[in-house]
C-alpha cells in the first residue's frame, strides 16, 4: 500500500492515536511486504497483506475492518500532500521549481 517516510512535520497536524495508527500500518506494510513496488503489485494483494494489523486494530477500536481502512488511506493521503508540499517548496526555494528552464 501506500509508505510514506516516517517525518514528524508531515504528521504534525494529525492526533496522537492516528499517528500511532498509521505508525502501526506503516511498520507492519514494511515488514510483510517489504520493498515491493506498489504500483506493479496488486491492490488486493496488498490488502490481503494488512488485513491482520487492520482487524487488530479495528477491534482494539471497535471499529470495522473497512472503517480501518478508509481512516488509513485517509490519513496516508493528508501525509502525501504534506510531503508534497514540503518537496514543494524545498524546490521552489533552490530555485529548482521550473526543470523546463534546463
Amino acid at each position: 500500500m501506500f509508505q510514506p517516510k516516517n517525518n514528524s512535520a508531515s504528521t504534525s497536524s494529525l492526533s496522537d492515536e492516528d499517528r500511532d495508527m498509521l505508525a502501526r500500518i506503516n511498520a507492519y506494510s514494511e515488514s510483510v511486504l517489504g520493498e515491493i513496488d506498489p504500483q506493479k503489485t496488486r491492490v488486493s494483494f496488498q490488502l490481503d497483506k494488512l488485513k491482520p494489523i487492520m482487524q487488530e486494530i479495528a477491534d482494539e477500536k471497535g471499529m470495522t475492518l473497512e472503517d480501518v481502512f478508509i481512516k488509513y488511506m485517509d490519513l496516508a493521503s493528508v501525509v502525501s500532500a504534506k510531503q508534497n508540499a514540503m518537496l514543494k517548496e524545498e524546490l521552489d526555494e533552490a530555485g529548482l521549481a521550473d526543470f523546463s528552464e534546463f
